[in-house]
Protein backbone atom coordinates (compact mmCIF):
# COMPACT_ATOMS: atom_id res chain seq x y z
CA UNK A 1 0.00 0.00 0.00
CA UNK A 2 1.35 3.52 -0.85
CA UNK A 3 1.63 6.38 1.62
CA UNK A 4 -0.84 8.37 -0.42
CA UNK A 5 -3.53 5.72 -0.12
CA UNK A 6 -2.71 5.47 3.81
CA UNK A 7 -3.53 9.37 3.26
CA UNK A 8 -6.61 9.01 2.14
CA UNK A 9 -8.33 5.90 4.71
CA UNK A 10 -6.71 8.30 7.03
CA UNK A 11 -8.60 11.19 6.41
CA UNK A 12 -11.96 9.32 5.33
CA UNK A 13 -11.88 7.84 8.88
CA UNK A 14 -10.72 11.43 10.59
CA UNK A 15 -13.93 12.93 8.57
CA UNK A 16 -16.27 9.85 9.61
CA UNK A 17 -16.01 11.13 13.01
CA UNK A 18 -15.79 15.07 12.90
CA UNK A 19 -16.89 16.00 16.29
CA UNK A 20 -15.17 13.54 17.55
CA UNK A 21 -11.87 14.62 16.08
CA UNK A 22 -12.51 17.90 16.34
CA UNK A 23 -12.85 18.13 20.36
CA UNK A 24 -9.82 15.88 20.48
CA UNK A 25 -8.00 18.75 18.67
CA UNK A 26 -8.95 21.24 20.58
CA UNK A 27 -6.40 19.94 23.83
CA UNK A 28 -3.70 20.37 21.20
CA UNK A 29 -5.13 23.83 19.85
CA UNK A 30 -5.89 25.01 23.77
CA UNK A 31 -1.61 23.85 24.50
CA UNK A 32 0.13 25.56 21.75
CA UNK A 33 -2.02 28.71 21.91
CA UNK A 34 -1.46 29.04 25.14
CA UNK A 35 2.35 28.31 24.42
CA UNK A 36 2.41 30.70 21.84
CA UNK A 37 0.40 34.24 23.60
CA UNK A 38 2.48 33.63 26.81
CA UNK A 39 5.60 33.69 24.87
CA UNK A 40 4.15 36.73 22.36
CA UNK A 41 3.37 38.52 25.65
CA UNK A 42 7.22 38.12 27.13
CA UNK A 43 8.65 39.01 23.76
CA UNK A 44 5.73 42.33 23.76
CA UNK A 45 7.42 43.32 27.04
CA UNK A 46 10.51 43.02 25.96
CA UNK A 47 10.05 45.27 23.22
CA UNK A 48 7.96 47.55 25.00
CA UNK A 49 10.71 48.11 27.95
CA UNK A 50 13.48 48.70 25.39
CA UNK A 51 11.49 51.19 23.73
CA UNK A 52 10.52 52.69 26.49
CA UNK A 53 14.04 53.61 27.34
CA UNK A 54 14.46 54.84 24.27
CA UNK A 55 11.55 57.44 24.83
CA UNK A 56 13.88 58.42 28.01
CA UNK A 57 16.49 59.00 25.77
CA UNK A 58 19.74 57.35 24.21
CA UNK A 59 23.27 57.25 25.64
CA UNK A 60 22.42 57.20 29.13
CA UNK A 61 23.99 56.40 32.28
CA UNK A 62 22.25 56.36 35.60
CA UNK A 63 24.81 57.08 38.96
CA UNK A 64 23.25 55.87 42.14
CA UNK A 65 24.50 55.87 45.68
CA UNK A 66 25.38 52.64 46.92
CA UNK A 67 26.91 49.82 45.27
CA UNK A 68 24.75 47.44 43.75
CA UNK A 69 25.00 44.85 41.15
CA UNK A 70 23.55 45.62 37.81
CA UNK A 71 23.63 41.81 36.86
CA UNK A 72 22.66 39.84 39.17
CA UNK A 73 19.40 41.92 40.62
CA UNK A 74 19.46 44.63 43.38
CA UNK A 75 20.13 44.91 46.93
CA UNK A 76 20.53 46.79 49.75
CA UNK A 77 23.82 48.40 50.28
CA UNK A 78 26.01 48.05 53.73
CA UNK A 79 25.06 51.02 55.79
CA UNK A 80 29.13 51.49 56.35
CA UNK A 81 29.96 51.79 52.35
CA UNK A 82 27.74 54.44 51.50
CA UNK A 83 28.14 57.52 50.67
CA UNK A 84 25.93 60.44 49.33
CA UNK A 85 26.28 62.00 45.68
CA UNK A 86 26.30 65.94 45.99
CA UNK A 87 25.65 68.28 43.50
CA UNK A 88 29.16 68.88 42.53
CA UNK A 89 29.75 65.15 41.68
CA UNK A 90 27.42 66.31 39.04
CA UNK A 91 29.30 69.24 38.44
CA UNK A 92 32.90 67.87 38.26
CA UNK A 93 32.28 64.30 36.14
CA UNK A 94 31.03 67.01 33.23
CA UNK A 95 33.67 69.29 33.73
CA UNK A 96 36.60 65.90 33.78
CA UNK A 97 35.22 63.55 31.56
CA UNK A 98 35.43 64.39 27.58
CA UNK A 99 32.93 61.25 27.08
CA UNK A 100 30.46 63.21 28.29
CA UNK A 101 27.95 65.34 26.65
CA UNK A 102 26.38 66.66 30.17
CA UNK A 103 25.70 65.07 33.80
CA UNK A 104 22.44 66.46 35.81
CA UNK A 105 21.97 65.93 39.96
CA UNK A 106 18.94 64.89 40.04
CA UNK A 107 16.91 65.67 43.33
CA UNK A 108 13.54 63.70 43.84
CA UNK A 109 10.82 63.95 46.80
CA UNK A 110 7.03 64.59 47.49
CA UNK A 111 5.77 67.47 49.12
CA UNK A 112 2.47 69.38 49.02
CA UNK A 113 1.46 72.05 46.30
CA UNK A 114 -1.35 74.08 46.57
CA UNK A 115 -3.04 77.17 44.07
CA UNK A 116 -5.78 78.94 45.89
CA UNK A 117 -8.14 76.38 47.26
CA UNK A 118 -6.64 73.30 45.37
CA UNK A 119 -4.30 71.26 46.77
CA UNK A 120 -2.61 67.84 46.50
CA UNK A 121 0.28 65.67 47.28
CA UNK A 122 2.94 65.34 44.43
CA UNK A 123 5.99 64.39 43.47
CA UNK A 124 8.76 66.89 43.00
CA UNK A 125 11.92 66.86 41.19
CA UNK A 126 15.01 68.92 41.15
CA UNK A 127 16.61 69.41 37.97
CA UNK A 128 18.88 71.12 35.68
CA UNK A 129 18.04 73.27 32.71
CA UNK A 130 19.61 70.03 30.42
CA UNK A 131 17.50 67.47 31.97
CA UNK A 132 14.71 68.11 29.58
CA UNK A 133 16.59 67.57 26.31
CA UNK A 134 18.11 64.50 27.76
CA UNK A 135 15.29 62.79 28.77
CA UNK A 136 12.94 63.71 25.57
CA UNK A 137 10.79 66.17 27.19
CA UNK A 138 9.07 69.06 26.08
CA UNK A 139 6.90 72.14 27.19
CA UNK A 140 3.58 72.71 25.99
CA UNK A 141 3.54 76.44 27.00
CA UNK A 142 6.13 78.73 28.97
CA UNK A 143 9.91 77.91 29.16
CA UNK A 144 12.08 74.77 30.59
CA UNK A 145 14.14 75.83 33.97
CA UNK A 146 17.35 77.85 32.96
CA UNK A 147 21.12 77.65 34.14
CA UNK A 148 20.09 80.82 35.57
CA UNK A 149 17.36 79.71 37.47
CA UNK A 150 19.53 76.92 38.98
CA UNK A 151 22.38 79.14 39.19
CA UNK A 152 20.55 81.97 41.43
CA UNK A 153 18.54 79.12 43.10
CA UNK A 154 15.14 80.57 41.87
CA UNK A 155 11.77 79.51 43.05
CA UNK A 156 9.68 78.70 39.86
CA UNK A 157 8.52 75.73 38.89
CA UNK A 158 7.49 72.91 35.58
CA UNK A 159 4.12 71.64 35.59
CA UNK A 160 3.33 68.33 34.68
CA UNK A 161 -0.07 67.99 32.91
CA UNK A 162 -2.10 66.26 35.30
CA UNK A 163 -0.78 68.31 37.86
CA UNK A 164 -1.85 71.64 35.91
CA UNK A 165 -4.93 70.20 35.14
CA UNK A 166 -5.85 69.44 39.04
CA UNK A 167 -5.25 73.02 40.21
CA UNK A 168 -6.00 75.23 37.71
CA UNK A 169 -8.12 73.60 35.19
CA UNK A 170 -8.70 75.48 32.06
CA UNK A 171 -7.31 78.70 33.63
CA UNK A 172 -3.57 79.69 32.19
CA UNK A 173 -1.60 78.68 34.60
CA UNK A 174 1.56 80.68 33.67
CA UNK A 175 3.14 83.37 35.99
CA UNK A 176 0.73 81.87 38.78
CA UNK A 177 2.35 81.46 42.44
CA UNK A 178 1.56 78.35 43.27
CA UNK A 179 2.77 76.91 46.91
CA UNK A 180 5.36 74.36 47.51
CA UNK A 181 6.14 73.19 50.97
CA UNK A 182 6.42 76.39 52.57
CA UNK A 183 7.63 78.20 49.99
CA UNK A 184 5.59 80.18 46.66
CA UNK A 185 7.38 78.76 43.39
CA UNK A 186 6.10 80.92 39.71
CA UNK A 187 4.87 78.55 37.36
CA UNK A 188 7.14 78.96 34.25
CA UNK A 189 6.08 75.96 31.70
CA UNK A 190 3.33 73.33 31.79
CA UNK A 191 4.59 70.45 30.26
CA UNK A 192 3.40 68.44 27.13
CA UNK A 193 1.50 65.40 28.08
CA UNK A 194 4.00 62.13 28.20
CA UNK A 195 2.19 59.30 30.23
CA UNK A 196 3.51 56.77 32.09
CA UNK A 197 6.67 55.45 31.73
CA UNK A 198 8.04 52.23 33.08
CA UNK A 199 5.62 53.15 36.21
CA UNK A 200 7.00 56.56 36.29
CA UNK A 201 3.94 58.90 35.14
CA UNK A 202 5.74 62.56 33.71
CA UNK A 203 2.25 64.29 33.72
CA UNK A 204 2.20 64.09 37.94
CA UNK A 205 5.59 65.54 38.85
CA UNK A 206 6.37 68.80 39.61
CA UNK A 207 9.90 70.01 38.26
CA UNK A 208 11.93 72.84 39.90
CA UNK A 209 15.85 73.73 40.06
CA UNK A 210 18.06 71.59 41.79
CA UNK A 211 19.25 74.09 43.61
CA UNK A 212 15.53 75.04 44.89
CA UNK A 213 15.38 71.10 45.69
CA UNK A 214 17.91 71.21 47.91
CA UNK A 215 16.35 74.33 49.94
CA UNK A 216 12.70 73.09 50.02
CA UNK A 217 13.93 69.29 50.98
CA UNK A 218 16.68 70.12 52.80
CA UNK A 219 19.56 68.15 51.82
CA UNK A 220 22.32 67.94 49.81
CA UNK A 221 22.20 64.27 48.90
CA UNK A 222 21.18 63.80 45.13
CA UNK A 223 18.85 60.47 44.16
CA UNK A 224 20.92 60.17 41.40
CA UNK A 225 23.16 61.44 38.92
CA UNK A 226 21.36 61.42 35.11
CA UNK A 227 24.12 61.47 32.46
CA UNK A 228 24.59 61.61 28.36
CA UNK A 229 27.16 59.99 26.71
CA UNK A 230 28.23 61.54 23.65
CA UNK A 231 27.87 58.52 21.87
CA UNK A 232 27.03 54.51 22.13
CA UNK A 233 30.13 53.74 21.35
CA UNK A 234 31.86 56.21 24.37
CA UNK A 235 29.79 54.56 26.83
CA UNK A 236 32.21 52.30 28.98
CA UNK A 237 34.83 54.71 28.76
CA UNK A 238 32.29 57.04 30.14
CA UNK A 239 31.65 54.37 33.27
CA UNK A 240 35.21 54.18 33.69
CA UNK A 241 35.78 57.92 33.84
CA UNK A 242 33.17 58.49 35.74
CA UNK A 243 34.46 55.68 38.33
CA UNK A 244 37.83 57.24 38.21
CA UNK A 245 36.58 60.63 39.04
CA UNK A 246 34.41 59.80 41.71
CA UNK A 247 36.49 57.38 43.64
CA UNK A 248 38.43 60.20 44.05
CA UNK A 249 36.13 62.34 45.70
CA UNK A 250 34.76 59.09 47.76
CA UNK A 251 38.43 58.58 49.31
CA UNK A 252 39.16 56.07 46.58
CA UNK A 253 35.83 53.98 47.46
CA UNK A 254 33.29 52.76 45.20
CA UNK A 255 30.56 53.31 46.80
CA UNK A 256 27.89 53.92 44.12
CA UNK A 257 26.49 51.94 40.58
CA UNK A 258 27.24 52.66 37.18
CA UNK A 259 23.85 51.79 34.93
CA UNK A 260 23.42 51.77 31.81
CA UNK A 261 20.05 50.92 30.05
CA UNK A 262 21.10 48.26 28.62
CA UNK A 263 22.18 46.68 31.59
CA UNK A 264 18.71 47.62 32.42
CA UNK A 265 17.09 46.23 29.93
CA UNK A 266 19.58 43.16 30.40
CA UNK A 267 18.16 42.70 34.28
CA UNK A 268 14.65 43.28 33.04
CA UNK A 269 14.80 41.03 30.19
CA UNK A 270 16.38 38.11 32.79
CA UNK A 271 13.50 38.28 34.68
CA UNK A 272 11.05 38.05 31.65
CA UNK A 273 12.55 34.94 30.70
CA UNK A 274 12.81 33.48 33.42
CA UNK A 275 8.68 34.36 34.20
CA UNK A 276 8.25 33.29 30.55
CA UNK A 277 9.80 30.12 30.79
CA UNK A 278 7.62 29.06 33.71
CA UNK A 279 4.65 30.28 32.25
CA UNK A 280 5.02 28.53 28.79
CA UNK A 281 5.94 25.45 30.80
CA UNK A 282 3.01 25.84 32.29
CA UNK A 283 0.78 26.03 29.53
CA UNK A 284 2.79 23.14 27.11
CA UNK A 285 1.00 20.71 30.21
CA UNK A 286 -1.93 21.17 28.44
CA UNK A 287 -0.16 20.17 25.10
CA UNK A 288 0.55 16.96 27.27
CA UNK A 289 -2.96 17.04 27.96
CA UNK A 290 -4.18 17.32 24.40
CA UNK A 291 -1.72 14.19 23.50
CA UNK A 292 -3.11 11.52 25.98
CA UNK A 293 -6.83 12.95 24.42
CA UNK A 294 -5.21 11.82 21.27
CA UNK A 295 -3.86 8.69 22.20
CA UNK A 296 -7.00 7.81 24.46
CA UNK A 297 -9.40 8.41 21.31
CA UNK A 298 -6.82 6.51 18.65
CA UNK A 299 -7.01 3.29 21.35
CA UNK A 300 -10.72 3.87 21.08
CA UNK A 301 -10.48 3.76 17.48
CA UNK A 302 -8.57 0.90 17.21
CA UNK A 303 -11.23 -1.10 19.15
CA UNK A 304 -13.69 0.32 16.94
CA UNK A 305 -12.02 -0.72 14.09
CA UNK A 306 -10.68 -4.20 14.71
CA UNK A 307 -13.02 -6.16 12.40
CA UNK A 308 -11.76 -3.42 9.69
CA UNK A 309 -8.32 -4.23 10.26
CA UNK A 310 -8.56 -7.92 9.96
CA UNK A 311 -9.91 -7.68 6.95
CA UNK A 312 -7.06 -5.47 5.56
CA UNK A 313 -4.38 -7.71 6.52
CA UNK A 314 -6.37 -10.96 5.63
CA UNK A 315 -6.65 -9.01 1.90
CA UNK A 316 -2.40 -8.35 2.60
CA UNK A 317 -1.92 -5.59 4.75
CA UNK A 318 1.60 -5.85 6.43
CA UNK A 319 2.02 -4.62 10.03
CA UNK A 320 3.88 -1.50 9.01
CA UNK A 321 0.92 -0.28 7.05
CA UNK A 322 -1.67 -0.71 9.76
CA UNK A 323 1.11 0.69 11.65
CA UNK A 324 1.22 3.79 9.48
CA UNK A 325 -2.08 4.46 8.76
CA UNK A 326 -3.03 5.15 12.41
CA UNK A 327 0.24 6.60 13.39
CA UNK A 328 -0.83 9.67 10.46
CA UNK A 329 -4.31 9.90 11.99
CA UNK A 330 -2.81 10.53 15.09
CA UNK A 331 -0.17 12.91 13.73
CA UNK A 332 -2.79 14.77 11.18
CA UNK A 333 -4.98 15.19 14.61
CA UNK A 334 -1.73 17.20 16.35
CA UNK A 335 -0.61 19.31 13.24
CA UNK A 336 -4.00 20.32 12.59
CA UNK A 337 -4.60 21.03 16.28
CA UNK A 338 -1.24 22.91 16.08
CA UNK A 339 -2.55 24.57 13.44
CA UNK A 340 -5.21 25.83 14.62
CA UNK A 341 -3.21 26.68 17.86
CA UNK A 342 -1.01 29.23 15.89
CA UNK A 343 -3.79 30.69 13.59
CA UNK A 344 -5.75 31.27 17.22
CA UNK A 345 -2.66 32.60 18.70
CA UNK A 346 -1.92 34.60 16.11
CA UNK A 347 -5.56 35.93 16.08
CA UNK A 348 -5.42 36.54 20.07
CA UNK A 349 -1.71 38.58 19.83
CA UNK A 350 -3.52 40.50 16.81
CA UNK A 351 -6.50 41.75 19.43
CA UNK A 352 -5.45 42.07 22.77
CA UNK A 353 -3.35 45.06 22.03
CA UNK A 354 -6.50 47.06 21.31
CA UNK A 355 -8.36 45.76 23.99
CA UNK A 356 -6.08 45.95 26.92
CA UNK A 357 -2.78 48.17 26.23
CA UNK A 358 -1.04 47.40 28.74
CA UNK A 359 -0.22 44.21 27.39
CA UNK A 360 2.29 44.47 24.58
CA UNK A 361 2.27 41.47 21.98
CA UNK A 362 5.14 40.63 19.84
CA UNK A 363 4.17 37.22 17.61
CA UNK A 364 8.04 35.65 17.69
CA UNK A 365 8.86 33.40 14.45
CA UNK A 366 10.51 30.72 16.47
CA UNK A 367 8.22 30.09 19.12
CA UNK A 368 5.50 29.32 16.22
CA UNK A 369 8.20 26.90 14.96
CA UNK A 370 8.65 25.61 18.25
CA UNK A 371 5.27 24.98 19.04
CA UNK A 372 3.96 23.40 15.45
CA UNK A 373 6.87 21.43 15.84
CA UNK A 374 5.96 19.66 19.47
CA UNK A 375 2.69 19.37 18.39
CA UNK A 376 3.69 16.89 15.75
CA UNK A 377 6.26 15.46 17.99
CA UNK A 378 2.70 15.01 20.61
CA UNK A 379 1.27 12.98 17.64
CA UNK A 380 4.03 10.89 17.39
CA UNK A 381 4.57 10.43 20.79
CA UNK A 382 1.41 9.47 22.21
CA UNK A 383 -0.08 8.16 18.77
CA UNK A 384 2.55 5.13 18.54
CA UNK A 385 1.49 3.17 21.22
CA UNK A 386 -2.43 3.02 19.75
CA UNK A 387 -0.40 2.41 16.01
CA UNK A 388 1.29 -0.43 17.29
CA UNK A 389 -1.08 -2.05 19.06
CA UNK A 390 -3.00 -1.84 15.98
CA UNK A 391 -0.48 -3.12 13.78
CA UNK A 392 0.30 -6.38 15.87
CA UNK A 393 -3.29 -7.62 16.03
CA UNK A 394 -3.75 -11.14 14.97
CA UNK A 395 -5.88 -10.97 11.54
CA UNK A 396 -8.30 -14.65 12.32
CA UNK A 397 -8.61 -12.79 15.71
CA UNK A 398 -9.07 -9.58 14.64
CA UNK A 399 -12.18 -11.35 12.44
CA UNK A 400 -13.82 -12.95 14.78
CA UNK A 401 -14.05 -9.73 16.88
CA UNK A 402 -17.76 -8.63 17.13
Amino acid sequence: MDVIEVIRISRDSLMGNRVRSFLTMLGVIIGVASVIMLISIGEGARSYIGRELGNLGTNILIVVPGKTSAKGGFHPPAATTVRKLVYDDALIIKKRSRHIQDAVPLILGASKIKYLSQSRDNSVAGVTETYFEIRNLSVESGRFISASDVDSRRKVCVLGRTVKNDLFGDKNALGALAAIGDGKYRVIGVMEKKGVTLGIDFDDIVFIPTTAAQELFDTDSLFNITIKVRSASEIDAAKEDIRQILMKRHAGREDFTIMSQDEMVAVMGKILNIMTAVLAGIAAISLVVGGIGIMNIMLVSVRERTREIGIRKALGAKNRDILLQFLIESVTLSLIGGTGGILLAGLLSFVIPYFVEFLPTHLALWSIVVAFLFSAAVGIFFGVYPARKASLYDPIKALRYE
